[in-house]
């Protein structure tokens, strides 16, 4: 007898066309874990979670909500074998989130790495506001709702599922054993660097999109940024800081010789830009032409009929906790 297909929960801020750090940083996860028969994955747009940073900037929200899902569905993303769905339309998200605010110290929230750090980041906007906060307090709420057994994270989010797991304790040890603690998957992601060599992001003016055309690809990788010492051809690079080199790590298999070669000045910058290029338009025209193919009415088709299943299992999760807490 087979054993039960275990959870799996992962979610993304939709903020339109996805880049390249947004694939090979989650994506190829995603599809991994999509693959495996022994889990359920649900993959969430988090929406709720892109007001507690941009609530001032809600108009192209819905607009951002489809590209994001039409560049899911071009890379691979099966609404077939995954629950695609919208965190806003699955209301239990935001109840069962309310339910654990009454439970956490705040002293927990404070604590967080990530809160500071992104308060210092965006200094120049208005967030220090409840919603923001309490954004860990939602995650947790996102994640235990479906029981989820493990959630793909990279390291900066480590303290999410810590406090994830916290909540589930606490509320175990309030009301009962109703949440499983979940596990944080890590997974070995590639280092994508944005063509600056900072990190790769549309604020940053610096990202290539998911369905660049040859053309706008051609342009930014010749921008992308190099060994300043290495000025003639023959002069030895230092491919550690090298964003072109960082990419062929990601799509040269044999990246290791062309290590070699630069460090032996065995070729040009702009010679390994144009193998480069010869490398990621061929792995990019698939994604490109599936998404080409796309209507944007199959995103909210996606989302509808994923929305119905996300629910299902919310819905029942929901009932259990109130039930716990003598609410029902």
């Amino acid at each position: 007898m087979n054993s039960p297909r275990k959870n799996i929960l992962s979610g993304m801020r939709p903020t339109g066309k996805l880049h390249l750090g947004n694939y090979w940083g989650a994506l190829v996860r995603w599809l991994e874990l999509q693959a495996d028969p022994d889990y359920r994955c649900f993959f969430m747009v988090a929406d709720l979670h892109a007001l507690t940073t941009d609530y001032a900037e809600s108009k192209t929200l819905k607009s951002k909500v489809e590209e994001m899902v039409l560049d899911w569905l071009a890379v691979g993303l099966d609404p077939e074998k995954s629950v695609i769905f919208q965190q806003s339309r699955v209301s239990e998200h935001a109840e069962l989130a309310l339910l654990f605010s009454m439970i956490t110290p705040l002293g927990w929230l404070e604590r967080i790495p990530t809160y500071k750090e992104q308060l210092r980041e965006l200094a120049e906007r208005e967030i220090t506001t409840h919603g923001f906060l309490g954004y860990p307090v939602l995650q947790a709420a996102d994640i235990l709702l479906y029981k989820a057994f493990g959630v793909p994270v990279g390291e900066d989010q480590l303290s999410h599922v810590e406090i994830t797991k916290d909540l589930a304790r606490r509320f175990n040890h309030l009301y009962g054993d109703v949440f499983p603690e979940p596990k944080a998957l890590l997974g070995k992601t590639a280092r994508v660097p944005g063509l600056d060599n900072r990190k790769m992001s549309k604020s940053y003016g610096n990202a290539i999109e998911l369905t660049d055309d040859e053309g706008v690809l051609k342009k930014k990788v010749s921008q992308m940024f190099t060994d300043p010492a290495k000025i003639r051809a023959n002069d030895p690079g230092h491919p550690e800081g090298c964003v072109v080199f960082a990419f062929h790590k990601i799509y040269n298999p044999d990246s290791a010789v062309r290590e070699a070669e630069c460090k032996e000045g065995r070729i040009g910058c702009v010679a390994c830009k144009t193998h480069l290029l010869s490398l990621m338009n061929p792995a990019m025209k698939t994604v490109r032409e599936r998404r080409a193919a796309l209507k944007p009415s199959q995103a909210w088709d996606v989302l509808e009929k994923g929305n119905e299943r996300a629910r299902s299992v919310a819905r029942e999760t929901l009932d259990e906790a109130m039930k716990a807490i003598g609410l029902r």
